[in-house]
């Protein structure tokens, strides 16, 4: 029988079948960062084990560095605590660590691809939610937990159970101004948030193969929103050129025959899925969260929902509660809401192809009077390909302060935080209460490019009117 993707992997990868029905499986590759590491690392301690595998785990330090200034010690105590347990704990275990200043520090899921750590029918895990990022190159990635980083750290292996497939097909040619990240938030919209548990989802259709790699993560990284544990898209030529040449990519002959696996990896026509759902691209527009959960979502020409539209008690008291936290009117229109701060980076938004395509309409404009606007870079590569570029320095002039690469505000476990109940424009992945810093702090996830609109509008706006996009999305 014809087989997908998922099903090759889990079954290269699983070791045995566990007396519980899950699977011990093999865990490829290991990333780790400062905030979910330390405790597993003690946890090995306590049992006198060492780390089994350590050319297979890669560090780096995101969640809780200052983008302003990172001069250390740190002004946060806790946090230089933290990054020095990192350095400490790699250093004793051997494990490649990359530290601020080494030219290779960032976000986990930028720093993995970029490097080439990221490939083709792995399995991946990390102790991060938005590990499924790195499904875009044909791995199956998983969020894990600080006891399941223990058991990777140890064994090389963790527990799971199988998961479904869900395959979404996204066909037809996305209208001008409309991204991956419109794509992802109308997916979740559609399914909803909880729609995912149990399932990998496979995403494909002509949407995704014109997709770049870069758009490919955005959607994956994602996935977790959605409910899925993972969420990839089958490896292509694409898939190949981003890999080659990268740090960590096999190179000469092991080139070829690592490209001969990877095409090998690809779900079979006619292979079996437990669901599928498809969406035609035309029906997609830019899209805009209201609410505090990612599938409280709608266009940004619509209009709020109301408590009256709910279709059962559950979701009308989810909008209640959703309003009341928000702030907003129901039945209002979403665009022409007051921004109070513009954030553009995070693991979903912060690579070079995002900061381009920002750039392309911000030149000679200006952020509106009395909004703060920051930009932060997902790793120190894509900060100094940034430079290379100029488009720091758009940034810039256009009024955005450019800071040094890390999670920055799109959780908040740094100094970049949300004030009281000020409303940000995100290009970030999560809009739960008190997600950007402040328990009263309120996020709205869209595209970088309609990040920057509502910057120089100064509200929630339609980049396609404020950037007059007439030419086609890039």
């Amino acid at each position: 029988m014809s087989q997908s993707l998922f099903e090759k992997v889990w079954e290269a990868h699983a070791v045995k079948k566990l007396s519980n029905g899950q699977t011990q499986l093999l865990i490829g590759t290991h990333l780790i960062h400062e905030v979910t590491s330390p405790q597993a690392f003690g946890m090995l301690r306590n049992l006198g084990l060492k780390v089994k595998y350590p050319h297979r785990t890669f560090a780096t330090v995101d969640h809780i560095v200052p983008t302003k200034s990172q001069t250390e010690p740190f002004a946060d105590k806790l946090a230089q605590e933290m990054i020095q347990a990192l350095r400490e704990n790699c250093k004793e275990a051997g494990i490649k660590f990359f530290d601020i200043g080494s030219g290779g520090q960032g976000i986990v899921h930028v720093v993995g691809p970029e490097q080439g750590i990221t490939q083709p029918g792995t399995t991946i895990a990390c102790g991060d939610s938005h590990t499924a990022t790195h499904g875009a190159f044909g791995a199956i990635a998983f969020g894990i937990g600080t006891t399941q980083i223990r058991d990777v750290l140890a064994t090389q292996t963790m527990a799971l159970s199988k998961l479904k497939v869900r395959r979404i097909n996204v066909d037809g040619d996305l209208m001008p101004g409309v991204y991956a990240k419109d794509v992802i938030l109308h997916i979740i919209k559609l399914l909803g948030a909880k729609g995912g548990i149990g399932y990998a989802y496979e995403y494909g259709g002509s949407v995704f193969d014109n997709f770049s790699i870069e758009e490919r993560m955005t959607v994956c990284n994602m996935s977790i929103e959605g409910g899925a544990r993972c969420g990839y898209v089958n490896p292509d030529e694409k898939t190949f050129a981003y890999l080659k040449d990268r740090p960590y990519s096999p190179k000469g002959t092991e080139w070829d025959a690592a490209v001969a696996r990877w095409k090998a990896l690809a779900s079979e026509p006619g292979c079996p899925y437990d669901d599928v759902v498809n969406i035609r691209a035309e029906e997609v527009a830019p899209s805009v969260t209201w609410g505090i959960s990612p599938d409280h979502g709608i266009f940004v020409n619509e209009r709020i929902p109301t408590p009256e539209s709910a279709a059962n008690d559950d979701e009308r008291d989810s909008i209640v509660e959703a309003l009341e936290y928000m702030k907003f009117q129901p039945g209002t229109r979403i665009a022409g809401t007051p921004v109070d701060v513009c954030f553009i980076g995070s693991c979903t938004n912060g690579r070079l192809s995002d900061f381009r395509e920002v750039a392309k309409y911000l030149k000679g404009r200006k952020v509106a009077q009395g909004v703060t606007a920051i930009a932060v870079p997902g790793s120190e590569i894509v900060d100094h390909l940034c430079r290379q570029e100029g488009i720091d320095k758009v940034f810039s002039e256009a009024g955005f302060e450019w800071r040094h690469a890390g999670c920055s505000m799109c959780l908040a476990m740094n100094p970049d935080k949300l004030i009281g109940d000020q409303l940000c424009a995100s290009s970030s992945n999560r809009n739960f209460k008190g997600r950007q810093g402040s328990p009263i702090g309120r996020t709205v996830l869209m595209s970088p490019v309609m990040v920057a609109a509502a910057a120089v509008t100064g509200t929630i706006s339609d980049a396609r009117e404020v950037f007059e996009m007439n030419s086609d999305a890039a």
